[in-house]
This record gives structure tokens, sequence and C-alpha cells, in this order.
């Protein structure tokens, strides 16, 4: 029994309740941050059926959501005197979907895959500072390969209010940029967090077999392709063996803003210039994560929008 208390966000299903179960197998307090009551409750008593581990508990919590944030943020701050591990998994992924925004008017992708985490991060920071190892897990995605391409770049003015109506909208790419932006985000908050004790990496998923609730959320084309991936990708069991041993393997312990890839190794920035079979290798490998995530000035404006939108400047009470 290792007596840690672990926070996973989107815990209901796929990598998250595969995680949750790992988690609470080696005798982890788990806490399964769902966004849909019934659907956590059911999750969280198959965790502790599956493990005979009793500490599983299920909170409400919706990413897009600044106050659900806060709420549950508070709550926790009643709850427990620290948090060892938090896991950033939740994402909005309904692809095919229209342009929504969030209670707090962010478009909403954005707004569960950036900023929430931002904000679950600085609302749990108290917390995690208690830990003698605290970890936070990113959870991002090799689509952000899109960004090997030196004309991609990331559009932080189409993220309040209606969307313009001379740009076409995509959930696949605001999904795209906001995993980047996630990456980014990483890299970006690592030496803040870092004085405060708390180690911060991302880990790239490249890919794993989505449950029939989050396919049936797409649109029907989008719903035959992620059918057709599922038959080829690994099951969730894999990716959340990586959550474990990311947040709890001594080898990775103070280590802090890194980009894991799917075998746990160290990815780099893409080298500038590169020939043409360099951009076969980082396309078609997972050794590679684009330069354009090293880009300071982006990361800089992103962090300012974090703290201005989620108005995280002032430290939870």
């Amino acid at each position: 029994m290792s007596g840690r208390t672990v926070v996973i966000t989107g815990a209901n299903s796929g990598i998250g309740l595969a995680a949750s179960v790992m988690f609470a197998a080696i005798g982890d307090t788990v806490v399964m941050a769902c966004r849909n009551p019934e659907r956590g409750k059911t999750a969280s008593e198959a965790v502790i059926e599956a493990t005979g581990f009793s500490d599983v508990r299920m909170r409400l919590l919706d990413m897009a959501s600044f106050q659900s944030i806060r709420d549950f943020g508070e709550a926790m701050r009643e709850e427990f005197s620290h948090v060892d591990i938090l896991i950033n998994n939740a994402a909005y992924i309904e692809h095919g979907a229209p342009h929504r925004l969030s209670p707090d008017g962010i478009e909403l992708t954005y707004a569960t895959n950036v900023f929430g985490p931002f904000l679950l991060t600085e609302e749990l920071r108290g917390l995690l500072k208690q830990s003698a190892d605290p970890r936070i897990l990113n959870v991002a995605s090799n689509i952000i390969k899109h960004f090997f391409d030196e004309k991609k770049s990331l559009d932080f003015n189409v993220l309040r209010g209606e969307w313009p109506v001379e740009k076409r909208f995509r959930v696949y790419d605001q999904y795209r940029d906001s995993k980047m932006a996630l990456v980014m985000m990483t890299f970006a908050s690592a030496d803040s967090l870092a004085a405060d004790g708390i180690a911060v990496n991302a880990l790239q998923v490249n890919g794993a077999q989505m449950s029939r609730a989050t396919v049936k959320k797409f649109t029907r084309p989008w719903r035959i392709v992620a059918n057709i991936q599922n038959a080829m990708l690994p099951p969730v069991q894999e990716m959340a063996a990586n959550y474990v041993v990311l947040t709890t393997e001594e080898e990775y312990r103070g280590k802090t803003g890194r980009l894991y890839n799917h075998d746990r190794a160290e990815m780099i920035s893409a080298p500038d210039n590169p020939n043409a079979w360099e951009r076969v290798k980082q396309v078609s490998g997972a050794a590679y994560y684009p330069a354009y995530a090293e880009n300071k000035a982006v990361q800089s404006r992103l962090i300012g929008l974090c703290e201005e939108f989620t108005g995280a400047l002032q430290p939870p009470s």
C-alpha cells in the first residue's frame, strides 16, 4: 500500500478508467474526477469491484467550467491534506460537432483541454506542495505532428465569443491546436511549479481504443473513421500503464518540463531545416516533437492568456 493520493480527470472511461484501476490495485487513494455523476458512480463502483480496494472516490468536475474547477479545488482542500499525483486526462474531442462555447465564453475545446488543466493545477497547487514527491502528468497527443509543417501556428484570437464567419471551424483542428498548447503550457510552467517542488510532464498518446460513449458523440463520418481506427489501436491498459510508471517510478522522480512518448522515452525538439529523410523520421517516429513547441514568445502569451481567462493570478483561498 503506497498511501498516495491520485487525482485523475475524465476517469469514467477509456485510459482514465483503466489508470484508476491500476492505481487502486497498488493501494493508492484514487479521486475519479468526472463530469457525469451517473457514469462516474458506475465507473468508481467498477474500480472498487475490480480491485477490492475501497478508497476510490468519485467527485464531480467539469473541466470546461472554471466554477466547477474552483468548487472541486475547494472540496479537495477540505477533504485532503495533500495530493501526490494529478493526471490531466480529460479532453473534449467531439469530432464533427459545431462551434461551442464553455460556460465562461471560451471555445469549448481549448477551455477543456488547456485552460481547465491550468486552473486545476493552480487550485491543487497547495495540496501538491504538501507531497514528498508531487507529480503532474498532462496527457498530450501525437496529433501535434501537424506542427512539423512550419506554416502551422496557434491562433489565440478566436478563443472567445462567436467563431468568425469567414473561418472554417472543425473540432479536429481545435483539438490539434489545444494539444500543442497543452505541451507548450507544460514546458512553460515547469520552472514555476519546480519552485514549489512540483514536477510536471506531458505524455504523447499515440493512440488507444476509444470507448463507445466517446465515439457515439462523433458525427457519423467521424464515427466510421473512429471504429476503423479502434480495430487497429492498442487497448487502453497499455497507455494507462504509462500513466502509472511516469508518476510513480523512481526513474522519473525529479524530472520536469519534458514530453515522453508511448515508450516512456523523453522526446526532443526536431532539428532546424531537416532534410527529406529527417522529415520522414519526424512524422513516422516518436523521437521528436515539433520545434514550434519551444517558441518562447508563444509560450509566454499562452501562459498570459491562461492567467487572464481563469483569473488564476490570485491564489485560491
